[in-house]
Order: C-alpha cells, then sequence, then structure tokens
C-alpha cells in the first residue's frame, strides 16, 4: 500500500500517532517518499505528491500488486479494458505502473524484489485486508485475475472464489482481498467511484480511533462489531480514506 500525501510530516505525525509506524526515508531520486515501518518490518509507503495545474491532488491510499513483468501486465491491462496513466516507469530497484480497471478503480504494479516483510495478513498495524467496492465484481474479477494470470497458480497458492456475497481471493492459504458489489451503497451509487479499500489490523480499534479523530482525523463510520471483525472507517486530515479492524474474520451463518 502507499498513501498519496501533500505534507508527508503531517502525515507521519497522524499515522505514527494512530499506528505508532516508525519512518525511514524511501527511493532516492524519487521526490519525498518514506517507508512505514512497524516493529521494524515495511508495511507502507508514503509520497508527497505536488500540485497538478495548480489543482490540489486528494490524499488516497492506493493497493499495489506485484509481478514479473510490468510490461505484459501493463499490456494486458490495455487489452482488457483498463487504463494505463503511468508507465512502467523505472522507480528505485524495480519497475511500477499506475493504472485504473474498467470500473476506474485506481492500483499500482510493481515489478522487482519484494521484501519477506511486505504481504497482507494479520500482523497488528499492517495491511490485514483489501476490499474492491465495485458496481460489477463478477467482471471485476474476471479483469483482475486475466490481467495478473491468477489461474496459472496452483490453488495452494492463489485461490480465488465466491463466497458471501464477495469474490474471494487468497495466498498461499492467507485471505488477501475480497471484491464486493452486491448491497455496498458505494458500488451502487453511480457518483461514487469505485475504489480499492485498505483495513489495517489493530488490536485496539476503539482506542485507535479515538487517537485518528484527536489527531485532526474524521471517523466516518464509528468502531462496531462485523463479519470482519471490530472494524472503523476513518479519514486522515487530507480526507485520505481507511480502516480499522481487528482481524478476527468470522463466517457468516
Amino acid at each position: 500500500m502507499s498513501l498519496r500525501t501533500q505534507d508527508i510530516s503531517a502525515a507521519q505525525a497522524f499515522y505514527g500517532s494512530v499506528f505508532g509506524w516508525e519512518f525511514t526515508p524511501g527511493v532516492e531520486g524519487q521526490g519525498v517518499y518514506v517507508v512505514a515501518l512497524a516493529n521494524g518490518l515495511p508495511v507502507a509507503g508514503l509520497v508527497e505528491s505536488t500540485r497538478t495545474m495548480g489543482v490540489k491532488l486528494p490524499a488516497v491510499w492506493t493497493a499495489h500488486f506485484a509481478a514479473d513483468s510490468a510490461d505484459a501486465v501493463a499490456a494486458r491491462i490495455r487489452e482488457r479494458g483498463g487504463t494505463v496513466a503511468v508507465g512502467p516507469i523505472a522507480f528505485g530497484r524495480g519497475r511500477s505502473v499506475w493504472a485504473a480497471d474498467p470500473g476506474d478503480a485506481l492500483f499500482c504494479v510493481w515489478e522487482g524484489h519484494v521484501d519477506s516483510g511486505w504481504h497482507a495478513g494479520r500482523r497488528m498495524n499492517a495491511v490485514a485486508w483489501l476490499e474492491l467496492r465495485t458496481r460489477d465484481p463478477f467482471a471485476a474479477a474476471l479483469f483482475y485475475g486475466e490481467v495478473f494470470e491468477w489461474d496459472s497458480w496452483a490453488p495452494d497458492r492463489i485461490d480465488v472464489r465466491y463466497e458471501h456475497d464477495r469474490v474471494m481471493l487468497r495466498a498461499d492459504g492467507q485471505t488477501v482481498a475480497g471484491i464486493y458489489g452486491s448491497g455496498a451503497t458505494q458500488a451502487q451509487d453511480p457518483v461514487v467511484r469505485p475504489q480499492w479499500h485498505v483495513y489495517f489490523c489493530r488490536s485496539d480499534v476503539d482506542a485507535a480511533a479515538e487517537r485518528a479523530g484527536a489527531e485532526g482525523g474524521t471517523v466516518v463510520s464509528a468502531p462496531e462489531d462485523t463479519p470482519l471483525g471490530r472494524t472503523a472507517t476513518v479519514r486522515d486530515p487530507e480526507g485520505g480514506l481507511f480502516h480499522l479492524t481487528s482481524g478476527e474474520r468470522q463466517t457468516p451463518d
């Protein structure tokens, strides 16, 4: 995951307070970029953006997917109706692509070394879960499955199936993402843009949401018990949307 922000110092102060993250300088020569660490392991990147044509770009969390070839994935994105906005471009020791799926949800592709610490799971203060909220989850699942060739992997490595109103993605036996449409307010609203949502794992969801509000963020949805565990939805002071979850995934009846 990466956060685009207008004020990287303010973002570090906010997320450091909410999650207890520490920060280290990121890739040299790529603008103002830092890596957030939880217990010494990388969990997210923060990049400071500049105004475009005098317009302030909104803060946004963006999902990144690893690939063997950025060029091949970029070609498949175009072939399947997506948009390649930037790239492939060199970034540090690898190459990246910024793109949008046919529903206009933004995502990134990364070709290069992936540190073993960068993964979705239930590690505290790290990414626990990604969820794409979109108007047609089945079309989205086909798009991403074909773009990243999920069916070329053995089922014990990459498994995609429909469960509980979601298309579920498991990697190495760990549930890491879902694609959701039916019943989602944002997916049904033609004005609201489809988006990849990030859930960060916290054992103290209520306290973390309270800290976010105290640090200038906005608690969009108060903490509540859900099939994803105890969850809350928050916007940082610049409007960047993210979710908190206890990570205690339950199976609906």
